[in-house]
């Protein structure tokens, strides 16, 4: 029986409801007040659906509705190598599987961080595609897979125009996607967070508990960014687009997250 947690989504596989959820009790997420919740994935699927947007060419969000656990969207982006699923959501229902599959179905999945892990191993089952996981966060894996690719170092290409890099952060192998097209564009996850008015990025520890990263991590993140092109932003939640200037963007507010950190007055940037 796959049961998921209310609370952040994660799949897991037994005869009974977990008793805990180490994802929620970890300080980057939470266990809420009331307790941990548990609800069947063949419920989800009947009483939730997938609502898609386009947000540009080849590139198509896919977000749950009503919201479920931490809400984030999936990214389908569609190369002509193959299609490739960025992070997940938990809800597969057979409407979402038919999409997909009329827009070509999926080659690759890749996830940012175990936050999205959700039910990675089941739209991996349907799509018969691998999912890559950065290494550093295999003990973050609560169900076990023959899909599963654990990568290692800080950059893996995928597809032609498709290369995963590890930045760290939120998490040791919290990774992000490179696409090269057009001017570049970056799906982001949260390892890089999106503000509300979508001219700045945040990089956080705990989103939820608000814990900071050191500015010597973000310095170290911005560094690892600093050759890569992309004009285009993809954060975790819908809504969350840049979609101009978005190299400059990202390494501005890195400056003024450091800035704000460091001993001193802060920087004027």
């Amino acid at each position: 029986m796959i049961t998921l947690c209310q609370t952040c989504g994660t799949s897991y596989d037994g005869p009974t409801e977990p008793k805990r959820c180490p994802i929620c009790e970890d300080e980057r997420q939470y266990v809420p007040s009331t307790g941990q919740a548990w609800v069947a994935f063949d419920t989800l699927t009947a009483t939730h659906t997938n609502k898609w947007q386009q947000l540009e060419p080849d590139l198509f969000g896919i977000k749950t509705v009503p919201g479920f656990a931490i809400n984030q969207r999936a990214i389908l982006l569609r190369t002509p190598q193959g299609n490739v699923l960025w992070d997940c959501i938990a809800n597969l229902d057979s409407a979402t599987h038919a999409l997909v599959m009329a827009l070509g179905g999926i080659s690759a999945i890749a996830l940012s961080h175990p936050h999205y892990y959700t039910t990675m191993q089941d739209w991996a089952a349907a799509f018969n595609a691998p999912v890559y996981l950065h290494a550093s966060d295999r003990e973050w894996v609560m169900r076990d897979s023959p899909a599963l690719r654990f990568w290692e170092g800080d950059a893996l290409e995928i597809a032609p125009t498709v290369t995963l890099l590890r930045l760290g952060g939120h998490f040791a192998g919290g990774t992000v996607l490179h696409w090269k097209r057009d001017r570049g564009v970056l799906l982001a996850g949260d390892i890089l967070q999106v503000t509300p008015g979508k001219d700045a990025v945040s990089f956080m520890w705990s989103y939820p508990n608000m814990l900071p990263l050191p500015a010597a991590t973000v310095s170290d993140i911005t560094a690892r960014l600093d050759g890569v092109r992309f004009s285009r932003l993809y954060g975790a939640f819908e809504g969350q687009n840049i979609p101009a200037d978005a190299r400059e963007i990202v390494m501005r507010s890195g400056q003024k997250y450091i800035a704000c950190l460091n001993p001193g007055p802060v920087a004027k940037i």
